[in-house]
């Protein structure tokens, strides 16, 4: 009946911090939401309200900064400019549906990236720009002239998404290292098609985006997902203490007992 009851204890004790972990959300996490949403509003032609979610988007983010973790100059203004252009592809008359779609991503990431310390979303393009790239190089390699172009122009379009919320989780040196690769290759892409040092420049690229997404750290835990863990831990250990004291003790007893009857 005791070992129940802690048990029982137990189980209260660990669901405590899993619950008000779920109904608490700071208003950071209450602005990606809203980022979020404006995303898939867009996705689903529905401009305007997309529109509306940007601008409660800006009213809120005007009243959450003083309150959140203190934001620097270069986060307001990627915020800012990613959210303007957000708000571009939302109310723009004859912008392409793939177009508005990527502003709204690049702001989404944005985002997302402030609101997170692990595992931005921003590395779940990696698949995408790493197979637009290679592509581009397979084609240059081949002096496929015009695939190369057509790749490349696709994997800078994706370069671009991610671009903004990189620079938010991404050491300066390694930015610009990656900006000016990317440059010299955009900028003298015939020689590139031609010249085996052109080429290096690609390989040299291609180690460089491999290690920006390898760079980034796998998801660390949240400090009150580890605070469970311990505390599971901990208790799993105490209970199969206490069951294997409480079977070592009724033994002993058994042996005890056992010990005066055959004495008497």
């Amino acid at each position: 009946m005791k070992l129940r009851r802690f048990l029982l204890f137990a189980m209260i004790f660990l669901l405590i911090p899993i619950s008000v972990n779920a109904q608490t959300q700071s208003p950071i996490e209450r602005l990606d939401d809203i980022s979020d949403e404006a995303l898939q509003m867009v996705k689903f032609h529905r401009y305007e309200d997309a529109k509306k979610l940007l601008d409660y988007f800006s009213n809120q983010f005007k009243t959450v900064t003083g309150t959140e973790r203190k934001l620097t100059l270069d986060e307001v203004r990627i915020i800012t400019t990613s959210h303007d252009e957000a708000m571009e592809a939302a109310v723009s008359p004859d912008m392409k549906h793939e177009e508005r779609i990527n502003k709204l991503t690049k702001f989404r990431l944005v985002i997302d990236a402030i609101a997170t310390s692990h595992q931005p979303l921003w590395t779940e393009m990696e698949d995408q720009i790493m197979m637009a790239f290679h592509q581009a190089k397979e084609a240059a390699v081949n002096g496929d002239s015009a695939h190369f172009h057509s790749n490349f122009n696709t994997f800078l379009s994706l370069y671009n998404v991610i671009y903004p919320s990189m620079k938010i989780d991404v050491p300066v040196e390694n930015i610009q290292r990656l900006d000016a690769r990317i440059k010299f290759i955009d900028e003298y892409r015939s020689q590139v098609l031609t010249d085996l040092g052109g080429q290096q420049e690609l390989d040299n690229l291609d180690q460089d985006l491999k290690n920006l997404f390898s760079n980034i750290e796998d998801d660390e835990a949240d400090p009150s997902l580890w605070w469970v863990i311990i505390s599971t831990g901990s208790i799993i250990i105490a209970t199969l203490s206490y069951v294997g004291w409480r079977k070592y003790k009724g033994e002993k007893d058994m042996r005890k007992d056992w010990s005066r009857e055959h004495k008497d």
